[in-house]
């Protein structure tokens, strides 16, 4: 899609389901790849390894984000290195907090010294993302998901906290911003107008791109259509 294209932003697929990750893989705006234990659980994935060795039969270039599932941080440091060493196009994924929150910056400053590429995830705040900054190793890649829908949704303006990470990050060449928790397509032009890196899309949306700059009059026309015709099945009468 030539608009897509064009845009400076890396579109990462986020999404669980296999055969939707391999067929996205051939679309060249498609750059990358995310998921996470709650997508894996609503696609019913009970075998972790089994999952990623499926995804990673054909997905093993473009970078692919696998999150670490332990709470302790001694067992996510295990888990850490053991899903890097699956592929050579992995991030791993780690929470800036554990469940009882428990910040990670030890375990992010030790993986990331030792050259793990790392998906810092679950980032609310500037504060956070600076804390998270001081302790990379600025020389091994790493990635900062901001959870921007998340924070839409308490009724605040994440591009804001968007746009002053990607300041903060701007001398650092291999630390890139990444926009989380999509909610619609226009968050993808949001997060590009205000430099971000890379925004994670879910597959459900991504179906929606077809309609990217659509013709408004003519999208007014077929949603009322859309009315009418449902208004006759349910054999409406007044």
């Amino acid at each position: 899609m030539k608009i897509l294209n064009k845009l400076r932003i890396k579109i990462f697929a986020d999404g669980a389901n296999i055969i939707d990750m391999h067929k996205l893989n051939k679309i060249n705006y498609i750059s990358g790849f995310t998921t996470n234990p709650s997508l894996m659980s609503q696609s019913k994935i009970n075998n972790y390894r089994t999952f990623a060795d499926e995804i990673l039969k054909k997905i093993n270039k473009k970078p692919v984000s696998f999150e670490v599932t332990a709470d302790s941080f001694s067992e996510m440091e295990k888990q850490a290195n053991h899903i890097y060493n699956w592929s050579s196009n992995i991030f791993v994924k780690i929470p800036f907090t554990n469940s009882k929150g428990q910040k990670t910056l030890g375990l992010i400053k030790k993986l990331s010294k030792n050259r793990l590429k790392l998906n810092i995830t679950s980032l609310f705040t500037y504060d956070q993302v600076r804390q998270v900054i001081k302790v990379l190793n600025k020389d091994s890649e790493t990635i900062i998901s901001i959870f921007a829908g998340r924070i839409a949704d308490t009724g605040r303006d994440p591009s804001l906290t968007i746009k002053k990470s990607v300041l903060a990050t701007k001398k650092y060449k291999k630390i890139q911003i990444l926009w989380a928790s999509c909610r619609e397509i226009y968050n993808i032009f949001e997060a590009n107008k205000v430099g971000c890196h890379i925004i994670t899309v879910p597959h459900s949306i991504i179906k929606k791109f077809s309609i990217i700059g659509k013709n408004l009059d003519q999208y007014s026309i077929e949603t009322t259509r859309d009315f009418y015709l449902d208004s006759k099945k349910i054999r409406v009468k007044i």
